[in-house]
C-alpha cells in the first residue's frame, strides 16, 4: 500500500526538532562521523585545493527523503566552501532516478564528505520510507504510530526525526520524559501496584505521567485500578487485545506494542487503541539506496 504524504514538510521541522540537547547530539554525531573517516589521502593526492567539482545526489529507488538539512551542516564541519541547491523537499516521496540535491565546491571536500552525507541521508530516508508504509496501514483508524528507543547508539535524535518526516510520532526521547513501568520493574518490585505507589512517593509534588506495560488481563485490571496515565499492551494476540482494550476506561491512554509488523498493524488499528509503537521502523529499516555523482566543474 502506498503512503499518502503531504507535498512538503514545514521548513521549520528540522530546526524545531534539533534544538538544545538534540542539536548537541546531532553535531557531535557529525563530528564523529567525519573523524572516523580520517584524512582522505586519495583525494588529497589527486586533486589540488583549487580543483572544483559539482556533486549530484541521486535516488536509486523510490523513497521518502529525509535528512536534506544535514548536507550543509556536514559540509560546514568539513571546512568546505560550497553552494548547494535542493531539488526536492524534505519528506517528499521521490522516484528512482530523481536528483535530490546539487553541491558545488572543492573536489577534495566533496569526496571526503560523500560517504558521511550518503550514510545519513540513506539511513534517515530509509526510516522515513518504512514509517510512511506503517502510517499508511493505519489510515482510517484513530491509532497513531509511535517509535521506540530501539535506536542505534548516538543516532537516537536523527532517527526519531526521520520518523516524524515519515508521518509517525515520537514516543519518549529518553528515560526522563516519562515514568514507564516495564516487566522487569514490575517483577522486581513485586507487582504493578507497589511499583506505581513507589513512583508516586518518589515524585510527590509533580509526578510525571506513568505508563505501565501489561502482559495479562490481570495486569491490565491492576493498572486500571492504579489509575495510571497509559497502559501498554505487550505482545498480545488480536483476541486478547480486544478483551484488554474493552477493560480500559476512557481517560487512560492505550498503547499496543510487541510483535507488530506490516501484516497485522491494520487489524490492530481497527481495534481502536490510541497508539501502536513499532521498533522495526528504526531498528530494521533498510537504508534508501542513494548515490553521489561527482563531475568536473567546467
Amino acid at each position: 500500500m502506498s503512503a499518502s504524504l503531504p507535498d512538503t514538510m514545514p521548513d521549520s521541522m528540522f530546526d524545531t526538532f534539533f534544538q538544545a540537547e538534540a542539536r548537541l547530539f546531532l553535531l557531535a554525531g557529525i563530528r564523529i562521523a567525519l573523524s572516523e573517516d580520517g584524512r582522505d589521502l586519495t583525494s588529497l593526492g589527486i586533486f589540488e585545493d583549487s580543483d572544483l567539482a559539482v556533486a549530484h545526489i541521486v535516488a536509486k529507488e523510490d523513497c521518502v527523503v529525509a535528512g536534506l538539512p544535514l548536507i550543509p551542516l556536514i559540509l560546514e564541519f568539513a571546512g568546505c566552501e560550497f553552494q548547494h541547491l535542493l531539488n526536492v523537499d524534505e519528506g517528499e516521496r521521490v522516484s528512482s532516478g530523481a536528483m535530490l540535491a546539487a553541491i558545488q565546491g572543492p573536489a577534495q571536500h566533496l569526496l571526503r564528505t560523500e560517504r558521511v552525507i550518503l550514510n545519513y541521508l540513506g539511513h534517515l530516508s530509509g526510516i522515513a520510507t518504512l514509517t510512511a508504509r506503517y502510517v499508511a496501514e493505519l489510515k482510517g483508524s484513530r491509532t497513531k504510530l509511535l517509535d521506540t528507543r530501539k535506536t542505534l547508539p548516538g543516532l537516537r535524535y536523527p532517527e526519531k526525526y526521520a520518523v516524524l518526516v515519515g508521518g509517525g510520532q515520537n514516543h519518549r526521547l529518553n528515560l526522563s520524559e516519562m515514568l514507564m513501568v516495564k516487566d522487569n520493574h514490575t517483577d522486581r518490585a513485586g507487582g504493578i501496584t507497589p511499583a506505581v505507589t513507589k513512583l508516586r512517593q518518589a515524585y510527590p509534588d509533580d509526578c510525571p505521567p506513568i505508563e505501565v506495560e501489561c502482559r495479562t488481563l490481570a495486569e491490565v485490571d491492576e493498572a486500571v485500578a492504579a489509575q495510571v496515565s497509559r497502559i501498554m499492551l505487550d505482545n498480545m494476540d488480536l483476541p486478547l487485545l480486544g478483551q484488554a482494550l474493552a477493560r480500559i476506561p476512557q481517560g487512560i491512554e492505550t498503547e499496543v506494542s510487541g510483535g507488530v509488523d506490516l501484516s497485522n498493524i491494520a487489524a490492530i488499528g481497527a481495534l481502536g487503541p490510541d497508539f501502536v509503537s513499532v521498533g522495526r521502523i528504526t531498528h530494521s529499516a533498510p537504508a534508501a539506496d542513494l548515490s553521489m555523482r561527482i563531475s568536473r566543474l567546467e
